[in-house]
């Protein structure tokens, strides 16, 4: 079951599905980060998807769009350098919300993965890559590593999983973006998953397929080796 959250006290708007099978009191979560545009809504169908053990909590980013009726995470000068206004409230909203969900939430505040679809992408490496202690693992799909001014914390990222999935034909975020965070990252000795796809911008069924499968193998490595992750 799907159910509406109410953000009050909380920071952002969300939706929550709670695990099918609940082997866990505090079971390991999903975060889902919609692109521009879209909402709450827009990702959280991929939960039937992904492993039963998840718990999934669907964001909506805080800002109107006014050229669809969605939402957006901030305003774009140039692609990949977010409105730094916009960006600072939205980063600073995501990380209060990431901090304040486990005290609302049954959930492992140790095993939080970030899933986000293009500017929720860009918002996912924003956050894991600044607060890496708070963030278990990243899915970015067809998004890039903001650069720039960022306080990214480097030595802490080492040894993090991301799986980064893109489509070759990407007509909004071009691959070359994605090529060049898989390679910020494996810089930083984080623990990459790369696929392109024959794909626009877009999640297709064997972009979905391998995401199931990353992120049930990082939670079973987990399990099974105390956190101690090597994917």
């Amino acid at each position: 079951m799907i159910a509406n959250m109410p953000s009050n006290p909380l920071s952002l708007e969300f939706k929550i599905k709670q695990p099918r099978i609940k082997r866990e009191e505090n079971p390991p979560a999903i975060i889902f980060l919609h692109g521009r545009g879209a909402d709450e809504n827009d990702l959280i169908g991929l939960a039937e998807y992904l492993d039963d053990r998840f718990l999934f909590i669907s964001v909506r980013a805080p800002f109107p769009w006014i050229f669809s009726g969605g939402y957006t995470w901030f305003e774009i000068e140039d692609l990949g350098k977010p409105d730094v206004s916009m960006f600072e409230k939205s980063y600073n909203k995501l990380v209060h919300f990431i901090n304040e969900i486990p005290d609302q939430v049954h959930l492992d505040k140790n095993k939080i993965i970030l899933c986000g679809f293009s500017m929720g992408a860009m918002m996912a490496y924003s956050v894991a890559l600044s607060e890496p202690d708070q963030i278990f693992g990243v899915i970015a799909l067809s998004g890039l590593v903001p650069e720039g001014n960022m306080q990214y914390k480097w030595v802490k990222v080492a040894g993090k999983p991301f799986f980064i999935g893109h489509g070759i034909h990407d007509s909004v975020i071009p691959v070359s973006y994605a090529r060049r965070s898989k390679e910020i990252l494996i810089k930083a000795n984080a623990n990459v998953t790369y696929r392109e796809y024959d794909m626009d911008h877009q999640i297709s069924e064997e972009t979905l397929a391998d995401v199931v499968k990353w992120s049930t193998k990082l939670i079973n490595t987990a399990k099974r080796n105390n956190d101690d992750l090597h994917i």
